[in-house]
């Protein structure tokens, strides 16, 4: 039997990757985390038996051992946030010899993850970061439609939440570039943005309607001009379901870049603990979109629209898709590159979102 350990088991993510796992009579599902009272409460909604919960740190210097003890083949990390993170607990991993899973979203993170591609090869094992909805999701996207083009030129990407709110690490993650500079491939030169800044409109397909927007620090800004080498630009946004909401971060985020605030991270907890008061006013759909341009195979201009549209709130489920997909694909024997690499290419769109098939998510494409 394939053992899957989920650190931050009992968290947002790893909550919901253990529900979608643990009915898997091929799997030993463990959950892990700091707060024992928490796992046991997680592992009783799973109907995991609590000798199944593991009370461990992800910076503990023994992960490594405990990983080994539990004859654990894969380890999926979903304790975020991955911005201020180092590699320890993927270290841990190849020292064990498992596989090695996560959902980061921070860019360095995801986009460094290669510096451990010889440690992993040595292991056999692979080392796969960012198995969520950038870059895996986007890029399965990407090159779905890619035989459509002759040159791919420009690469949109946005999300907007529902009403659910992340929880706090994610926040916390976002909060930590609001209003910060980072470096976005457009024109075919690198140019200077700040997070949560260049505040726009966009029309999603109904239901979610249209919604505010601000840029993003991801890892595609940077995975992509490399991955695509004919995309002059590439951009990412994001926003919440109320627009008061989106304001309100996007006028902090202002304070940030002219110096008044240091951070917006201090905001995270309160913030979040609003959202959750808030969210039966707010609508519970939310929606992700990539838009293509360029040159066509008949060197005419071509063009992709592609949403996906959840309700229900129904949205914070959608990071999780790869995670499942990937555990079940590598539990199953099925072929999965060796190394440490980004999750770029390893999953079709249709992989991704089988795990999410009985949600209230639905794709539109034109």
């Amino acid at each position: 039997m394939h053992t899957v350990l989920i650190l931050g088991g009992s968290g947002f993510f790893g909550g919901r990757i253990g529900e979608a796992l643990a009915p898997d009579p091929t799997l030993r599902v463990l959950i892990a985390g700091r707060n024992s009272g928490k796992l046991l409460a997680a592992a009783q909604l799973m109907r995991l038996p609590a000798e199944h919960v593991v009370t461990v740190d992800a910076n503990d210097a023994r992960l490594a051992r405990v990983l080994r003890d539990l004859q654990v083949n894969t380890l999926i990390h979903t304790a975020g946030p991955f911005q201020n993170q180092n590699y320890s607990v993927a270290r841990s991993a190849i020292d064990a010899g498992c596989h090695y899973i996560d959902l980061a979203d921070g860019r360095q993170f995801v986009c460094e993850i290669d510096a451990l591609d010889t440690a992993a090869k040595a292991q056999g094992v692979s080392i796969i970061s960012g198995a969520s909805s950038v870059p895996a999701l986007s890029s399965a996207v990407i090159d779905r439609y890619l035989p459509r083009f002759q040159s791919l030129d420009t690469v949109r990407i946005g999300i907007s939440s529902g009403a659910r709110s992340p929880g706090l690490a994610t926040m916390r993650g976002v909060f930590g570039y609001c209003g910060k500079s980072f470096e976005v491939w457009e024109n075919g030169r690198w140019n200077e943005q700040h997070g949560w800044l260049n505040l726009r409109r966009y029309e999603f397909p109904e239901p979610v309607k249209q919604r505010l927007l601000g840029r993003c620090d991801v890892p595609d800004l940077q995975l992509f001009p490399r991955r695509y080498p004919s995309v002059q630009s590439v951009t990412f946004e994001a926003g919440f379901a109320s627009d008061w909401g989106h304001l309100f971060v996007w006028m902090l985020a202002g304070l940030v870049k002219i110096g008044v605030l240091r951070s917006l991270v201090p905001f995270a907890t309160p913030l979040n603990r609003i959202s959750q008061w808030i969210e039966p006013l707010v609508s519970d759909k939310g929606g992700m979109f990539v838009i293509l341009s360029g040159t066509g195979r008949n060197g005419r201009p071509a063009s992709v629209r592609w949403h996906l549209l959840a309700s229900q709130n129904h949205g914070p489920y959608i990071p999780c898709g790869a995670a499942i997909a990937l555990a079940r694909k590598i539990a199953s024997g099925a072929s999965v590159p060796i190394g440490a690499m980004p999750c770029v290419g390893l999953l079709s769109v249709e992989d991704y979102l089988a795990p999410l098939a009985a949600l209230d998510i639905r794709q539109v494409a034109a």
